[in-house]
Formats: structure tokens, sequence, C-alpha cells
């Protein structure tokens, strides 16, 4: 697919919003061009906006007259688009023309300018937004507000990184080593990894930052032993004023990788609040994206949780997984509500590039996209009867059926770090191989990062390196 851009820089939401509508397909972009060819989508300012879309036999032009400024002028030429879209194929987004990750963030500010209502107005009317997504981002914006409100200035918050997992889900991208690959870099990663902590809580001291939580996530934390993992989290509570200390979360997230002497360390070490995620309980599936336990061993590795004393934990389930039903999906849902679990986070299967679903080859589908709503139609009246409250929710490009990521938990078993580093309320401070520092300052909104090395091996190849750019935080807080 051609996109034309001619006298406007509207290419990046122009792009992003034809992707809604043709994921697997290329998209270019023409900013310099004499003609357009088809098939194409083609925006131009002039006297007025200008966009039509050529595809095939179809044909179709709007216009709409110049507004005050480019961003209102922006709006006009994607709500344009938007309209010749859906009209060509059919397909009206739950997102309506909404492409960004933080939708209840984008909530908040048009609240906060003209009050609930008019919010509302707004992403219904000028975003086309569904009435029940609408909803959605109000309450959810409603129940993080009491979190936020818990943030000063000086907070921030932990997150240490564990890049190694027993073997790679086919949906995932992120940055991470099997184990079989990776034994060797385990030990020496832990001893480097405890250095930088004990550097980054020194600059906390010194900077008289107040730490509101902290979040181990990976990776999967628990591929480590009980030992490695005893030594982490006890330089973490040694190193850093834990008195303020409001959440402790440790990803346990892979059933296979828990054990009673791994659950121990974890609360002997402080840590409240645990995730164990099946994403499926069906083990046909789970064979097919490539995780190694079985349901069984979920539902024991829970149990197990249980009678250690963990009495906040989170599972994960996955929305649209290649396979799944909506009666899958559905019996999944069911059996965590059946547990009690505190917190259940419901994403959607997200196409990312670097995936081994997507170097398969495996692209988006109209019938799957249209299980996958029902999935999350059906998550969000279940736990709504089940007074789970919607307390953060996140987007991604290429989602199936373009919908959301949604943390739904129990009243006061909400987890603040999630609240807080979406929002992006305070300073986030990271230590471990793909971390990423953000710098907050409150009075201004700026936001700075620093990055830390992806790969195990670059993280202990060039530690000297990461420990120098700690230097940034003093200089951001000396501004």
């Amino acid at each position: 697919m051609n996109l034309y851009v001619k006298n406007n820089r509207f290419w990046f939401e122009l792009e992003n919003l034809t992707r809604l509508f043709f994921p697997n397909e290329k998209i270019i972009v023409h900013r310099d061009f004499s003609e357009a060819e088809p098939p194409y989508v083609f925006s131009e300012l002039s006297d007025k906006i200008t966009v039509s879309v050529r595809i095939g036999e179809y044909f179709r032009e709007e216009t709409a007259r110049l507004g005050t400024d480019d961003d209102q002028n922006e709006l006009s030429a994607v709500s344009l688009l938007y309209k010749i879209l859906s009209d060509f194929t059919g397909i009206s987004q739950p997102w309506g023309l909404l492409t960004g990750v933080r939708p209840v963030k984008l909530f908040r500010k048009l609240s906060a300018e003209g009050g609930t209502e008019s919010a509302e107005r707004r992403f219904t009317d000028d975003f086309f937004v569904s009435p029940e997504k609408t909803l959605l981002a109000r309450t959810t914006e409603e129940n993080e507000r009491r979190i936020l409100e818990l943030s000063a200035p000086e907070s921030f918050s932990l997150y240490v990184g564990i890049p190694f997992c027993p073997s790679r889900c086919s949906y995932c991208s992120f940055v991470m080593a099997s184990v079989e690959r990776a034994k060797k870099l385990i030990e020496p990663y832990v001893d480097l990894l405890c250095e930088e902590l004990r550097v980054t809580a020194r600059a906390a001291r010194e900077l008289g930052l107040r730490l509101e939580s902290v979040y181990f996530g990976g990776g999967t934390p628990t591929t480590l032993s009980a030992g490695q993992l005893d030594r982490v989290l006890s330089v973490v509570n040694s190193e850093f004023d834990m008195s303020t200390c409001r959440e402790f979360t440790v990803e346990a997230g892979r059933p296979d990788t828990i054990t009673r002497d791994k659950l121990i360390s974890l609360k002997e070490n402080n840590v409240d609040r645990i995730s164990i995620n099946p994403q499926t309980v069906s083990d046909e599936i789970l064979r097919a994206i490539g995780r190694k336990h079985t349901a069984a061993q979920f539902f024991d590795a829970f149990d197990l949780a249980r009678g250690c004393g963990f009495k906040n934990i989170n599972t994960d389930l996955i929305a649209g997984l290649p396979g799944d039903t909506p009666e899958g999906f559905m019996r999944s849902l069911d059996s965590m509500l059946g547990l009690g679990a505190e917190c259940v986070t419901v994403h959607t299967l997200c196409m990312k590039r670097a995936s081994t679903l997507t170097l398969d080859g495996k692209t988006l589908d109209r019938e799957e996209a249209l299980a996958a709503r029902k999935m999350l139609d059906y998550a969000g009246e279940r736990l709504t009867a089940e007074d789970y409250i919607p307390y953060y929710l996140y987007r991604q490009t290429r989602m199936v059926g373009n919908l959301e990521n949604v943390g739904w938990s129990k009243r006061g078993y909400e987890s603040l770090y999630n609240v807080f580093v979406m929002d992006e309320t305070h300073t986030i401070l990271a230590c471990g191989s793909g971390g990423v520092t953000k710098l907050k300052d409150s009075r201004t909104d700026l936001l700075r990062r620093v990055f830390n090395f992806k790969y195990p091996y670059e993280y202990i190849g060039k530690f000297d390196d990461i420990l120098k750019r700690k230097a940034e935080i003093y200089a951001f807080y000396a501004q």
C-alpha cells in the first residue's frame, strides 16, 4: 500500500491508521513524488484538506476545511481517512482512529481540560471510539487516579530485569535468552546485577528519592535458582530504603520455573505480589505456542504459592492465541476466577515483528479478530460481574482485532507499578539488561530515558559503560 503525503507532516498518524485496516501489508510512505500509483492513500493540504483512496476499482475522495493549526488539520485528515477506510473494508475499529499506546492517559488529559463528559464526547464523536471502549477508558481512568495520587515529586519505582526464560514463546519478541543456550551467563549476570543495584541505590539515597514500588520482570525472574534469587532480592532489601515501598512484585510467570524453595525465598525477602501466568489452560495451545508446561503444572504452582502464603497473585491470559476459540478462552478465564486470583491481566495477542509467529508467516486474520473481540467482551462482562475492576490499560500496534491489554483486579489488589509505569507518573530506575531508566521531572513532565544494553552478553561485556551511564541520573536531578 502506498501512502502519499503532500504539503503536510501527517504521515505518521496516517500510516498508523492505514495499518489498522491493512495490518499485513507493507506501507510505503512517499513525500516526494510526481504521480500517485495505486493502491494508494493520498492526503494534501492546499486551500482545503483532501484525502483520497484508490484500491482496484474503488475510489473515494473527501475534503474538509482548513483549521487554525496543525493539530486540528491532522485530526481532520485522519478522520477523513478513517471514514473512507471504514467504508471500504466494512470494519469499525473498536478504538476508532486512536493508535496510541495510552488511551487512558489521553482520556485523563481531555477530562482535565473540559470535564469527564466532554472527554467522552471527544472519544465517541471526534475519535470514533465505540461506546464500550469509551466506558472502559473512563472506568480505568477513575480507578488509576486513586493510585496516581500516591506519588510525590520525589517518588520513584525500581525495575529489575532478569532476561532468561526456559524457552521462547512463539508470540514473544522481548530480549531474552533461553536457559539451555545461556546457562553459563546467569551466574556472572547475577554478580553484576547486584553491583548495579548497589550503585543505583546509592544514587537514590544521595538524591533523596522515595521508593514506591519494586518490580522484577524479564524474561522470567524465577528462572534463577533459589540461591540466586535470594542474593538479588537481599541486595534490594539491604541497599534501598524499603520503609516507603508499597509493593514488591516478582514475575514468576512460567509455572515450570516455580519451586517451593524459590517461593520461600521470595516470601522471606518481602515480595508480596507475584504473577503465575498460564496464558491458556489448553495443553494443545500451550504446546503450539512453545510453552514447555501443562495446565496442570500451572494449577499446581498456583496452589503451591497459596500454600507458601502469597495473598496477591496475578494470572495472565492471552486472547486471540492461534487455535483458540471464544469457548476455549472462556474456560481459561473461568478457571482463573475459580482459583480466586486477585488479579487477572487479559492481553490480546500482538503480532510483533520479531516473534516466531510473525517470522513463520502468521498474519492477522479478520475472523480471528472477531473471535478475539468476543473473548474480550466476555472478559469484561464476567470480570465486572465478579467485582473485578480495570485498573490499567495499554495498547500495541498489530494487535489482533485492534484491541487492548487490561489489568483487572479485586479492589485493593491493583498493581501500583503497572499504573505508575504506564502513566509515566514518576521516575523508574531500571537495572539489568534491556532495562530503560525513565527520569521524570514532575514540574515540567520532561521524560529522559537512559538505556542499558539489551542482551545479557552485552550487559556483561560492557558493564563499565552501564555504571558510567548512572551519572545521567545525578545530572538530571541537578537541573
